[in-house]
């Protein structure tokens, strides 16, 4: 059944929606799939072992993260656990639904409201000032169902192509692939068809490692939607998350602004716009543009920006409790799995960043990102190798990444690398455009410092600065950068950083719109910014 009543509640399997009456339930990611296999089984009892194996897969949970996700499936249900109307628990056994299913009609979708949001990184993954860990993103596109569309011969392939592609997990997203492919092959004139193929091809390049020619070709898919329909918001907004996927900050930049002339309520676009308007330095407004989005549950990695932005803007503890938040609710969420460990280290707290990260290495979601935290982190605790082998193990997973290139050949296990190797290393680096994005200027550094050039160091970091870097806490504390931190002209880098933050962070606390854990801070320069 794709259509089902369990008692007031209307659940639609196809578009992955839970109404009750006519109001949207935040159902979406690990819950609808552990709400999925609940209603597999009707009202039978599915273990733990079932549930672990059929929603969490291909990572190994135990029953405290199954049952951590049930009381977050029921809290977006409106349900109780003491006296359960949707979901009780069977003691020693696992979970089951408390009421038999009856079939109904499934309301015909006129969009994906699937939490499948997106945040991309570009080619070299910013993973320095990156608001939600990537860089990412928070790149949200939707595929969109046009409700005046005529009705295709490929329409229920569309459909199981997009449930797998809103799991928001690497095999189904494959799966999600080779649907759309067959749609194309059932009807070879489907927009539909092109926009999800598009949209899960990006995904696969930026979000689960994927081959890099797959956001070339979503490039390509959108760009022929584009071509039959140039009005088309959708697809505006898909081709700037290939964009963004590439590295192309304007041109991703042009294709969000596009779709939202075309689409102003397109919340997901906005988000992504708002991401790279973080990325370049624009903090304020960037957390203005986030919390004035009006269905925020939709987007998979708002909260994770936020909360970056928040921790940019100085605003620690108010950012440490968002990620803290997060790192618990989004056990599946790559980027608040990235943010809360390296928040942790930017505070200093490297036993309770090591704990998190650990935490973090055993979700199953691989991420560069990750492994060159855990490098960082490995560096602190004065273990040379492990962490030459983290930031190996780093670029092997995107191999094509320059700044992972880098970060592995200058922390090799065998030594310091050779001259040579560093000065050839910095002449492919310097060719290379800097797209928009800052950790460019940031790898040049890495490479300068190395050659024992501090000055010139100094200088790319002020161009990363110049590009929208922020982030003073981590120059402060990664030893990556240690050598610099005696150099003329360090204290005088983050003092402008610094200096621009602050004047931010009070334009902030005098807005109307600041959140409301900032609300007892002080406007007043210098104080209240914790």
């Amino acid at each position: 059944m794709t259509g089902i009543r369990l008692l007031d509640l209307h659940i639609d399997r196809a578009s992955q929606q839970v109404r009750r009456g006519d109001v949207m339930l935040p159902v979406s990611g690990l819950s609808w799939r552990l709400l999925d296999c609940l209603l597999e089984h009707g009202t039978d009892v599915v273990d733990f072992d079932t549930l672990a194996r059929q929603v969490w897969a291909p990572a190994v949970v135990g029953e405290d993260a199954i049952s951590q996700r049930v009381k977050l499936l029921r809290q977006a249900l409106g349900d109780d656990g003491r006296q359960p109307r949707y979901v009780r628990s069977v003691r020693g056994r696992g979970y089951q639904l408390c009421a038999p299913l009856q079939a109904c009609a499934p309301e015909t979708p006129t969009a994906t409201t699937t939490e499948g949001s997106q945040r991309s990184p570009h080619r070299r993954w910013a993973w320095l000032a990156a608001g939600v860990g990537a860089a990412g993103a928070a790149i949200a596109i939707i595929v969109a169902w046009p409700g005046s569309a005529t009705r295709s011969p490929a329409d229920p392939v569309l459909q199981r192509a997009a449930y797998y592609a809103g799991i928001g997990q690497a095999s189904n997203n494959e799966r999600a692939i080779t649907l759309y492919r067959q749609a194309l092959q059932i009807d070879p004139d489907s927009s539909a068809a092109r926009r999800g193929l598009a949209r899960a091809l990006a995904a696969d390049a930026c979000l689960f490692n994927g081959k890099p020619g797959n956001a070339q070709e979503a490039l390509q898919l959108a760009g022929q939607v584009l071509q039959a329909a140039p009005d088309d918001a959708a697809a505006h907004a898909l081709r700037g998350y290939a964009h963004d996927c590439l590295g192309a900050m304007p041109q991703a930049i042009a294709d969000y602004e596009q779709a939202l002339l075309r689409d102003p309520d397109d919340e997901r676009t906005r988000a992504s716009l708002a991401y790279l308007q973080q990325e370049q330095g624009h903090l304020a407004e960037a957390l203005k543009a986030n919390l004035a989005l009006r269905a925020p549950e939709r987007i998979r990695f708002r909260d994770v920006q936020v909360a970056r932005e928040l921790e940019l803007l100085g605003f620690t503890d108010a950012a440490a409790r968002r990620h803290a938040r997060n790192f618990q609710l989004y056990p599946d969420n790559v980027f608040s799995n990235i943010a809360w460990p390296r928040a942790l280290m930017n505070m200093g707290e490297q036993d309770k960043a090591r704990q998190a990260l650990d935490q973090a290495l055993a979700r199953g979601t691989p991420h560069p990102q990750l492994l060159r935290l855990h490098g960082e982190l490995l560096l602190m605790g004065g273990d040379r190798q492990g962490a030459a082998e983290a930031f190996e193990q780093g670029r092997l997973l995107r191999p094509l990444q320059s700044l992972g290139k880098t970060l592995a050949g200058l922390q090799q296990g065998s030594g310091t690398p050779s001259p040579e190797w560093i000065a050839a290393r910095l002449r492919e680096v310097t060719a290379q455009a800097d797209d928009g994005w800052s950790d460019a200027a940031v790898e040049r550094a890495l490479l300068h410092q190395a050659q024992g050039d501090a000055g010139a160091a100094i200088a790319d970091l002020h161009r990363a600065v110049d590009t929208g870097f922020r982030d003073a806490a981590w120059l402060r504390v990664t030893p990556l950068f240690a050598p610099l931190r005696q150099a003329p002209g360090w204290e005088r880098l983050l003092a402008r950083i610094e200096a621009d933050v602050a004047a931010q962070r009070a334009q902030v606390l005098a807005a109307s719109w600041r959140p409301d854990d900032l609300k007892g801070l002080s406007a007043t320069p210098a104080t209240g910014t914790r």
